[in-house]
This record gives C-alpha cells, structure tokens and sequence, in this order.
C-alpha cells in the first residue's frame, strides 16, 4: 500500500479536525439552554405574536359579583398553619422522659445537614437517665419562623427549640409565650453576602472594603444586583433586613432615615426569594451579582466556595437552645444534659467536620435587638419593600375537572384568606380556565370594593373540563400589559393557581419567549400537582414554585404574598 502523500494527511486532519469541533460546538449549543423554554424575541416581536395567540383563544368575560367581606373568612394564625404531620420527626425518642426539640433545618436535616439529628442519635444510645429513668430527645425540623408561628398560635408546642439564631427566641418572649434560654451557643454559624469574584473585586476597588454599609449603599446606586430570602421565615434574610436597617441608621432601626434608606436600597434589589433555592438558581442565571446564604452549606457546596466571596454580617447565628412553656423538673434537667452532650468534644469535632464553628472571630455588628422591634421590622418591610410602587398582579386559577373536590376548595378557602396580605395600594385582576378562559375581574386597585369583587369571584369558581394553561397565560399577560400602560411604575407578576400541565390550547414553546422578552414573572403554586409541568413555568422568569400539599397551602400562600404582594 502507497503511503499518504503530506497533503493528503493535512486534508484528512482538517477534515476530522473540522468534524469534532462542530460536533463540540453543537453540544456546547443544544446543552447550555439545556433546561430553558426561553425563546429570545424582541419585545416589539413579543407584541405581535401575542395578539396572534389570542386570535385563536376563547375568551369569556363573567361579571363580578360582590361577597360582603367579614372576619369570618380570616383563619386564625392557628387555623393558617399546616397540621404538624407535615414536618415529621427526625429522631425520635423512647425514653420514660422525653422532650421534643424544634429544629432549624441546616442541622436537622441530612447528611452534612443533620449535625443535631446525629448528636441527639447517639445521645438516645448513650443510656442516659434522669432520676432512674430512661431519657431520650426527639427532633423536629422546622423553620425558625415557622416554629415560632406554632408555637406562639399555640397550635403545637414542643418542649424546647433551637433556631438559626437568638432573635426568634427573643420574638417568641415578646408574643407572650414562656421562653427561657438554656445554651447561648449549641454550634457557630455565620449568615453572609455571596459576592461573584469579579462583583467583589469591583465594590472593593470603589469602596475599599466589603461590609454591610457598603453593600447598602452599591445597592442603592444600583452598583450591585442583591438577592435576599423572605424575612418572615428565614433568619437570614430577617438577618439581612435588619442589618440594612442599621446601616442607614445605627441608632434606631425604625427611624424616617433609616426607612427611606431601606426605600431607597430596595427599588434596586431585582429579588427577595420565597426560598433559597429561587435565589441561587437566579445567581447561577447571571441576573443577580450576590445573595445571603449561611456558610456552613456554603462549607460544603464548593461551587460557591470556588465561584463567590462570603462576608459575614449582621448577628451570629449560634443556634441557641431555648425551653418553651412549663416544664416538669426532669425535663429541665434533661434539656440542660442534652445541651451538655452537644457542646461535648466528639459533638463540636462533628460539627466542625459538617462545617459549623467556622468564622469563629467574627462578632456581631447589631445591638442587642428586642423582639418587639424585630416584629416592627418586618412589618415595616411589609409596607415598604416596593419602595412605594404598586404591583400589578394577575391571579390565574386553574378550574379544569382535575381540580374538582378538594383542590379547588385549598384554592378557594387560600386565596380569601391571603386577601389579608396583599397591600391595598397593588393591583390585582382574577382569570380561570378549564379549555376556555373567563376573565373573573378585571384588574382595579385592591381598595375595599375590590376586595369584595375578588372574594365573590373566588367563591364562584367551579371545576370542569379540560386544561388550557398557557392560553390563560397569553390572556393574563395582555391583562397587565393594559394595565402597565396606565401605571407604568408598577411592577408586573402572575400567581398561576394549578394542579399541572395543560392538555389543550397553546404550548409552552408558543409563550416562553413572549414571557421571556416582557420579563413577567409567574409564580406557580401546586395543588397536589405535576410540579415540574409548573417550575418550567417559573423558571422563565425565575420565579418560585410552591409545591403545597392542600392542608398547608394557607400558610405557603401567606407568607408568598408577605413576601412579593
């Protein structure tokens, strides 16, 4: 066989050299939008293709009919919370003396998570005894503001909880519960700002230094995109709420100054997440430059120890342990051996290698703060988080047959009650769909009349037919696009109400990209529902998906709209 001339290995080298790279550049392009519906169009593009689909979309208008509003349709703060099944036990103890522990999650969960669930594990086989008898702890991993809503409605009542950090404790006091601190400190944490690297090295080179004054005023300016979780549930972000509070204004939290700081910080921040979850996925995005997270999970994610900067702020979080009500003389003694276990050297050795007790220098920037300012701190949130701009909000309530009985009923009895949380200055619409689309109430200020119409509207939704989700998208967003042309300040959402995916009418490739270029969020909350079918939904515009069961959507729904409505 005849050798190869030069040439003709070149050519055939070109030629394979060619064919890899196209494949690469072909994989490279079908997997980095592996994920996203999103098709790019331009806004004017958008315009057009949305009064296209809505040629092809039934649309129904139903008159309003008024409810007269009373305060028969607010459930209690009890009545508004799951029952306490929802959030089993983690551990559980046998023993002739028991106490049952309420637990942040980030140390009663799994794995790297679950530093408490093995400490009070070991503890039940250490064969510890209280006056002769068998003592055991139970855990229960709860959200610390969730825990303290159970605790202080007086719905269930654990013996003892341990919470991100002292503030919770310190609200529960203040609502009138019984509350004693038996341990400052069970194992170290730290809350603070994930900055990307080159976000980081930028605020550095302006300010000289990255703290919480700073990072208050880039944002501000609109220097830096922040991004922080909902201060009703989560210490970090009433951490961070708190924290900005004092950056305007060190001397009192709740001054003019320090409110019209917060103002003027909050008309920059793009996001204040449902969960940490939403807020990370926008960061990997690019549509954020920073977040809040603990540091003990970002000690064990190194994507975010390698691709972000973390600066400690505000107060600890220390995980105290606090008793809760009365408790008999044995369960004293139980709490105060068990808090004795953990701070124990094979106990803190755990902790460190799950990556707690890290930032061990790090002290305080905040005073001692009140429960009954922290309580006034949220609240002030509540009423000034848009920065004194209204929203625009567009209910779509899924009444095809899947959703008859129970479902539509979670819908119905969620959406009256959380009437209560959204600020009357917003605007909100109601649409429902089976395989037509019934515009319900068209959009008008939510003042008292309103309010009436909603409720009547509500209780009017009955379930039947088929699905067609995304036609009663196309329809709610012509909605708040007419509406935007009269309050161009406002800010534009969608809260789609389902049990799933469509099976009629449009698809998601027929509106992802007219959604994706008006920049509409739609938050998707899931009636025992395909949720995946809703995150694609959501993830357009990178808003939250709830997936709640029917027996605690009250609760999932009030603390959404606390935190966007």
């Amino acid at each position: 066989m005849n050798k190869m001339s030069t040439g003709v290995k070149i050519a055939i080298f070109v030629g394979i050299a060619l064919v890899v790279f196209g494949g690469v550049f072909l994989g490279i392009t079908l997997t980095r939008n592996m994920g996203k519906t999103n098709e790019e169009i331009t806004l004017e593009d958008a315009s057009q293709k949305m009064q296209r689909l809505l040629r092809n979309i039934t649309v129904t208008e139903v008159t309003p009919r008024k409810a007269a509003i009373s305060d028969e349709d607010i459930l209690s703060e009890a009545e508004e919370l799951p029952d306490i099944s929802g959030y089993p036990l983690t551990v559980t103890g046998n023993g002739d003396v028991n106490i049952e522990i309420f637990s942040s999650p980030e140390k009663a969960g799994q794995g790297t998570d679950g530093w408490l669930n093995d400490v009070a594990e070991r503890f039940n086989r250490s064969g510890a005894t209280i006056n002769g008898r068998s003592a055991s702890v139970s855990v229960r991993s709860v959200s610390s503001g969730l825990a303290v809503d159970y605790i202080t409605s007086g719905k269930y009542v654990p013996d003892a909880i341990s919470p991100s950090n002292s503030f919770w404790g310190e609200m529960i006091k203040t609502k009138g519960v019984e509350c004693e601190m038996y341990e400052e400190k069970l194992v170290g944490n730290t809350a603070g700002v994930l900055l990307s690297k080159s976000k980081y090295n930028a605020i550095i080179d302006k300010y000289g230094s990255v703290n919480m004054k700073v990072i208050s005023e880039a944002t501000a300016n609109n220097e830096l995109m922040m991004g922080y979780t909902n201060p009703f549930v989560s210490t970090t972000g009433l951490n961070f709420l708190v924290s900005t509070l004092y950056s305007f204004d060190s001397d009192d939290l709740l001054s003019e100054t320090a409110v019209n700081g917060f103002k003027s910080f909050q008309e920059n921040v793009p996001l204040v997440s449902y969960n940490t979850l939403q807020m990370r996925t926008s960061a990997e995005s690019g549509s954020l430059d920073g977040m809040v997270m603990e540091y003990q999970l970002v000690y064990n994610d190194p994507v975010l120890k390698n691709d972000y900067v973390f600066t400690p702020y505000g107060a600890r979080h220390d995980n105290p342990m606090y008793s809760v009500g009365t408790l008999t003389a044995d369960k004293k003694q139980l709490l105060r051996d068990f808090c004795k276990y953990c701070l124990s050297n094979e106990s803190q050795e755990l902790a460190t290698s799950y990556g707690f007790n890290q930032n061990k220098n790090y002290k305080s920037e905040l005073p001692d703060i009140s429960g009954d300012k922290l309580i006034a701190a949220q609240k002030l949130y509540k009423e000034n988080k848009d920065s004194g701009k209204p929203i625009i909000a567009v209910f779509i309530a899924d009444t095809s047959g899947s959703m008859r009985g129970e479902s539509i009923n979670s819908l119905q009895t969620s959406l009256i009650n959380s009437m209560q949380y959204i600020n009357k200055d917003n605007y909100v619409g109601l649409i429902s769909y089976s395989n037509k689309v019934y515009v319900n109430l068209p959009i008008a200020k939510f003042d008292l009349n309103q309010q009436a119409l909603f409720k009547g509207a509500v209780q009017d939704l009955n379930a039947s037919g088929q699905t067609a989700t995304y036609d009663a998208i196309v329809v709610a967003l012509d909605m708040i696009e007419k509406a935007k042309a009269e309050h161009p300040e406002a800010k534009p959402m969608l809260f789609l109400l389902s049990d799933g995916e469509q099976n009629t009418g449009c698809s998601l490739n027929d509106i992802s990209g007219v959604l994706n270029a008006y920049e509409v969020p739609v938050y998707t909350i899931g009636y025992n529902a395909n949720i995946d079918a809703l995150k694609r939904v959501s993830q357009i515009n990178e808003a939250a998906t709830i997936n709640a069961a029917s027996d605690d959507i009250v609760y999932q729904l009030k603390n959404l709209f606390n935190s966007e409505m």
